[in-house]
């Protein structure tokens, strides 16, 4: 098979992949399911799918469709060939303004396209939580609706039409047929006519009907995804001789999860742009139960969402770096709180339907608290609700909260009632559940907190889901509303609909997919839901020894087992923040966060080395990883892939040698205060093409990167000679600056700016001896190095810095490891905390003297400036870029904004590793380069990282200057 495999490389256009390293990232989705696969392919056209089809066939293999590969039950794991479509197949065709309708393929993401569509003042109505990565192909498969739905329904009810190639390689468009266009297809003579003509077979039979009818969910019901759709094809107009209505395979493919064709091309039906006025009313209720009993009264109402998260979710969010901001609207400490949008075309109308649903909140007398949310606020209310799924990874421990009944729907007057008796089952169980829900559509995402890796909770595993299922058919309800039934909830589909109805949907299956090619195992004949499972249960756990500190997450394996797949680092750069600015450049599955953490689990658990560490595979994964830590903050699980990096390797290196180019980079401070001596001679060698391309080449450095110069005196220098004139007598108080070793000696410019800026403020300045930062050390794994150098400093400095005397840096990157790395790297963390809690970086100390009162805006110029900042990675993490806006718009004449940008692609060392170039440079072009370039050249670009100032300059040929330095210029 391994010549096969890459016989099939050969005659494809795009990319196929057998190795350990890709096979292992794919092994996982979203679920708690893992298979190997035997391979993963990124299919570049429809003659490759053609020829992987063909190959499938004749090599007894299967395909597994998969787009963002978020899936919650299972639905893209397996051990046949992974097909990701979401690299190449991301073209959108057309716009129809007139009919409302868009084609597209399959790797289109959801707000991707709502961005591309907002030219046209449509949209497309279904919007999943995943919708910044979720895509298009992944939302047909599973028949996604989300928080949308109650009033913009189903992606089922948006499709018009289906290009697919069926499992014989031919190809069918699957679309809305007359009478007369039926019975033509009845006459084909092939694969495609096989469909229809079984079709036509199963439902003009009066006993098939009326099985489906009896025993399908209703109609009625708004969430129902069980099995094949079969029974939505009754009322086409061939079948009921009541209805206008034409027939369309479409229904019955959408939610088919790519078992029954592979789809190329999707038309979708869109909606006109929502109402622009917009209002949202957070209600805070004590009890589930008072929460589902509000549901029926308020959905009366014109909502146009009605979501529902459970105190699980919120405490998740407490200590989460990104959303923790977002729970400004909570009060006291709810059980529930159901989030309640209304939207209308006009202010007036909003405030007058806002006014209702709060009369009939109050009137019900359920909830406790009912703050309305206008504007930005019900974005992030709603960053935090779709939070909702990854936060729960947070939780510490193996214990997790695991899908596998989360996805039942019910009727609205039933849900109040049902969800007593399902408390009652949890309780049964001895389990607090966690709920969170599209309440108003009647679909409630329950959640049971299991240990999987212990046989007792596999039992209740499947107990648990076998209970909720009988609950769930006794109130008729739908087993799976919108996520699918996959893996997990595939074995319970007989008894949903009945054997009868079951065998249709085998039927159904075998004639599309007569040799079982496309992503077997879901829907029909899956194996058991206990089977295949992520971890092996009653496992030994692996004892793994790391020289950081990885005890709040019990150890660096369970670190990276806190990812759970949900994808938040796949979303598009048009998304916003940070995470993950590789995977952005490559659109590898390979470099993303959910990769890396996958990669080093599987090789820390299954491992048959001494260092566990030691695998050329975990090295590659983390080859593109720049360390920026968006993944600290932005991953709702907070899987810290710059942690897991660093350790990786000083691990790997102690059995492989450090390299001479990683120890020159890790050590340039030594060599900068070495050439700081005669820095007239070092920067000629820097700059001249001769020695500077030598340089180059002897460092593995590209030859297109220009060489960092040294400054003509060392900040140190410069501050003992004023060392007298900074110390002032009345200061407003003193500050320690940290002498970072990049400020010191390449960037002494900023820090002379820093420092006439505190004195000319009325600051006392201190810099006292102290080691380097070990920032260097850190990213290219040299631990050992930078944990002496964080206890030295630590040291130093605890007896010094409090709240009234703080340490303060102007290099992000170097000042802010005393917030994030020394903390793994201290001997003394309850040391390294307190001097963390008063560490800043040189704008958040302004900001808080600003706010005091402590330096005013008179200070300042009134001349006019327009000022463009880029913020740096670190700072994005562990602080925020917001507290360089505010010191910039002090002066009152600044005209001060923040450029959307992600990382600017030079991470340290990595923009200047010649393999890494090319990667960098595409980093800084996605939304960096292009922002910078736009300004005119009046405009002062901002950035307070050295690495991005010299990547702006790389990129762009502008200079751009410290925050510090603007205001330093600034002051009268």
């Amino acid at each position: 098979m391994k010549a096969k495999l890459h016989q099939l490389a050969q005659e494809i256009e795009g990319q196929l992949y057998d190795d350990k390293m890709w096979r292992s990232m794919y092994a996982t989705d979203a679920s708690v399911y893992r298979e190997i696969p035997l391979a993963v392919c990124y299919p570049k056209n429809e003659e490759d799918l053609k020829t992987l089809i063909k190959f499938a066939r004749n090599n007894s293999t299967s395909l597994i469709p998969r787009t963002a590969g978020t899936s919650l039950a299972g639905q893209c794991v397996g051990d046949g060939i992974v097909v990701d479509v979401s690299k190449h197949f991301t073209r959108i065709f057309q716009v129809d303004g007139q009919a409302k309708t868009v084609s597209l393929q399959p790797g289109v993401i959801r707000d991707d396209l709502n961005r591309y569509l907002n030219q046209f003042n449509l949209f497309f109505g279904p919007n999943t939580s995943t919708s910044n990565r979720c895509m298009i192909g992944g939302m047909v498969g599973n028949n996604s609706s989300g928080t949308t739905s109650i009033k913009y329904g189903t992606t089922r009810e948006k499709l018009v039409s289906l290009k697919t190639i069926l499992s014989d390689g031919t190809e069918a468009e699957f679309r809305d047929i007359s009478k007369e266009e039926f019975q033509e297809k009845l006459k084909l003579q092939n694969l495609e006519g096989d469909i229809y003509r079984k079709i036509n077979e199963q439902l003009s039979s009066e006993e098939n009907k009326k099985e489906l009818i009896a025993k399908f969910p209703p109609k009625s019901l708004h969430r129902r995804n069980t099995g094949y759709a079969i029974d939505e094809l009754l009322y086409a107009n061939v079948f009921s001789e009541d209805s206008n209505e034409p027939l369309n395979l479409c229904k019955l493919l959408c939610g088919s999860e790519g078992t029954l064709a592979f789809t190329t091309e999707i038309t979708l039906k869109l909606d006109e742009l929502q109402p622009p006025q917009s209002a949202m009313i957070a209600a805070h209720f004590d009890s589930i139960e008072n929460c589902m009993q509000a549901v029926v009264p308020v959905m009366k109402h014109s909502l146009f969402t009605c979501e529902m998260m459970d105190k699980t979710i919120l405490d998740c969010t407490k200590q989460n770096l990104k959303y923790k901001e977002n729970r400004f609207f909570i009060e006291g400490d709810p059980k529930a709180i159901l989030m309640l949008e209304i939207r209308a075309n006009t202010a007036e109308e909003v405030l007058q339907q806002s006014q209702q649903v709060l009369d009939t909140l109050k009137n019900a007398k359920l909830s406790y608290a009912y703050p309305v949310l206008m504007g930005e606020q019900i974005e992030l209310a709603m960053e935090l609700r779709k939070a909702g799924l990854g936060l729960l990874g947070n939780i510490v421990g193996d214990k997790k909260a695991v899908a596998c009944i989360e996805d039942t729907a019910v009727a609205i007057p039933y849900l109040a009632d049902y969800i007593s008796e399902f408390a009652q089952i949890m309780n049964n169980y001895g389990q607090d559940a966690v709920y969170y829900a599209h309440a108003g559509a009647g679909e409630i995402h329950l959640r049971p907190i299991l240990n999987l890796k212990k046989s007792e909770d596999v039992k209740l595993f499947r107990s648990i889901t076998t209970d909720v299922a009988k609950l769930v058919k006794k109130y008729n309800g739908s087993l799976s509303g919108e996520h699918g039934d996959g893996r997990v909830r595939a074995e319970f589909i007989e008894m949903m609909i009945g054997s009868h109805n079951y065998e249709l949907l085998r039927d159904i299956k075998f004639t599309f997919d007569p040799h079982n090619i496309f992503n077997p195992g879901k829907i029909t004949d899956t194996a058991p839901m206990d089977t295949s499972l992520r971890y092996e249960a009653d496992r030994k756990e692996p004892e793994i020894s790391t020289l950081m500190d990885f005890s709040e997450t019990e150890g660096i394996l369970k670190l990276s087992e806190k990812c759970n797949g949900s994808g938040d680092c796949r979303k598009s750069v048009e998304a916003g923040g940070t995470m993950c600015p590789s995977y952005r450049a490559t659109k590898d599955e390979k470099d993303t966060t959910r990769a890396r953490a996958n990669t080093l689990r599987e090789f820390l658990t299954n491992s048959d080395k001494n260092n566990r560490f030691n695998h050329e595979e975990i090295k590659n994964a983390f080859d593109l990883c720049i360390s920026c830590k968006g993944c600290k903050s932005e991953c709702p699980s907070s899987v810290d892939v710059a942690a897991l990096k660093a350790e990786f390797q000083y691990q790997y290196q102690k059995e492989n040698g450090k390299s001479f180019r990683n120890k020159a980079f890790a050590n340039n401070a030594k060599m900068n205060a070495l050439a700081s001596k005669t820095p007239g001679l070092a920067n000629f060698f820097f700059k001249n093409g001769i020695t500077s391309g030598l340089a180059k080449k002897i460092m593995g450095v590209a030859p297109e990167r220009s060489l960092p110069v040294l400054a003509k005196t060392s900040l140190s220098n410069y501050y003992l000679k004023n060392k007298e004139r900074f110390q002032i007598k009345n200061p407003i108080k003193t500050v320690y600056v940290f002498n970072d070793e990049f400020t010191n000696f390449l960037d002494s410019e900023i820090g002379i700016d820093a420092l006439e800026l505190l004195y000319k403020l009325n600051y006392r300045i201190e810099i006292i001896k102290h080691e380097e930062s070990g920032r260097s050390h850190i990213s290219k794994g040299f631990l050992e190095e930078a944990k002496v150098f964080a206890n030295k400093n630590i040291a130093i400095f605890k007896d010094l810095i409090s709240e009234n005397t703080p340490l303060i840096g102007v290099e992000p990157s170097a000042i802010l490891t005393f917030r994030d790395e020394y903390l793994r790297l201290a001997n003394d963390k309850e040391e390294a905390e307190k001097l963390a809690g008063n560490t800043f970086i040189i704008e958040e100390f302004l900001k808080k003297e600003i706010s005091l009162g402590n330096i005013r805006s008179e200070q300042f110029t009134s001349e006019e400036k327009t000022i463009k900042i880029h913020g740096h990675c670190h700072q994005k993490a562990l602080s925020n870029t917001a507290v360089s806006f505010d010191i910039l718009n002090l002066p009152k004449n600044f005209k001060v904004s923040i450029i959307p940008s992600g990382c600017c692609g030079m991470a340290g060392s990595f923009g200047y590793e010649k393999e890494h170039y090319e990667v960098s440079m595409s980093i800084g072009e996605q939304s960096l380069f292009p922002a910078v370039r736009k300004a005119d050249k009046q405009t002062l670009i901002s950035a307070n990282g050295t690495s991005c100032r010299h990547q702006i300059f790389d990129g762009t040929k502008r200079q751009a200057k410290h925050p510090v330095s603007i205001l330093k210029e600034a002051l009268i």
